[in-house]
């Protein structure tokens, strides 16, 4: 049995032709193997495996990359300023999951801001270049002209929820419809009539389906859906100070609030006690994405849990796929893959 460090047939490093032979795959097979992809079960990549171990066989990075015209290199885009990265739970959730799905890959991860024009125009000289092999797409708006792009120069791409209905990339994106639903039917459960909602930035499609399930719930239980109760935010702390201020203005009646995110809620809450209000005995309070600002917030907040590690985990899987393919689905005249995960209520002290 041949043991770690042995030389290959030719006296020399062992190849990836002599690597699939002793595996009893194809050469093709093995190069997904090392290359990371997916499309390979657990017994083969098992074969693969012992086979290079057996053999000490050592990928020659950079002669793969030049022969197949791959740089090992994938972009997290992020089309927001720094500041607000760093300041939502959200982001850092979705990196720890690519991260982790990356981790026994070769691949290395670059992380772009893209949030000014001037950012932009480098990012686009930079995809121009084909400097990376893929892209994933955190929080795109519906007018950004990134996915376009991506689509433009053939750039394997995955978006972290679709840009509409109409989406042309893959896209990967949880429950935001049902999530919303599920927050409002657990306040009308609670006996609460008038309930607000803060919006997320409704050029996001994900903010949208938050407010047509907000909608929806509440004409499903027969109860007119007042305008007056529901106020643009922008997924931030102050965005949600400022915008229950608006909706205590005009509708001071008001006795439960839904906010679109977490961070929008703590800036709800803020406004809520500055008012006088108490959570959740005279306004019951409910966020979105069951983050650490959920369980720390006093008192501990209800929210809508959804599963962002593991949206990054999918996003790498499917843009993997399409990396190994050396060909965006889009390219391969395929439907677009489009997947929703489900989201879970998570019921705490604020409602």
């Amino acid at each position: 049995m041949a043991t770690h460090g042995t030389r290959g047939r030719s006296g020399g490093r062992p190849t990836l032709e002599e690597v699939a032979a002793r595996a009893g795959v194809g050469r093709g097979t093995v190069s997904r193997v090392i290359n990371g992809s997916p499309r390979v079960s657990d017994a083969t990549r098992a074969a693969v495996e012992a086979a290079v171990a057996e053999l000490g066989y050592v990928p020659n990075t950079a002669a793969r990359a030049l022969a197949a015209n791959r740089t090992d290199a994938i972009a997290l885009v992020v089309p927001e300023p720094e500041t607000r990265f760093f300041a939502e739970p959200y982001f850092s959730d979705i990196l720890k999951g690519v991260g982790a799905e990356l981790a026994d890959t070769e691949m290395q991860l670059l992380l772009i801001f893209a949030g000014s024009d001037k950012e932009r125009r480098r990012l686009a000289q930079y995809l121009a270049a084909h400097r990376v092999d893929g892209v994933l797409l955190v929080s795109v708006h519906a007018d950004d002209p990134l996915p376009d792009l991506l689509s433009q120069l053939e750039i394997p791409a995955v978006i972290s929820g679709p840009r509409s209905a109409a989406e042309t990339l893959t896209s990967v994106d949880s429950d935001n419809y049902g999530g919303a639903r599920s927050a409002v039917e657990h306040l009308m459960s609670r006996g609460r009539t008038r309930i607000a909602h803060i919006t997320g930035r409704l050029d996001v499609y994900g903010a949208q389906r938050r407010v047509d399930g907000y909608r929806d719930a509440l004409r499903d239980a027969g109860h007119a859906v007042d305008e007056l109760l529901i106020e643009p935010g922008d997924f931030t702390e102050e965005g949600g100070r400022r915008a229950t201020q608006s909706l205590l203005a005009r509708r001071p009646d008001l006795d439960a609030v839904f906010a679109a995110s977490d961070v929008t809620a703590a800036g709800a809450r803020h406004a809520l006690r500055e008012a006088g209000r108490r959570i959740p005995d005279d306004v019951a309070l409910v966020g979105y994405d069951d983050s650490a600002i959920a369980r720390h917030m006093d008192p501990p907040l209800t929210s809508v849990r959804q599963p962002i590690e593991e949206m990054g985990r999918r996003m790498i899987d499917l843009l993997l796929t399409e990396i190994a393919d050396r060909r965006p689905a889009m390219s391969r005249g395929l439907e677009r893959a489009r997947m929703v995960l489900a989201t879970e209520l998570v019921t705490r002290a604020s409602s």
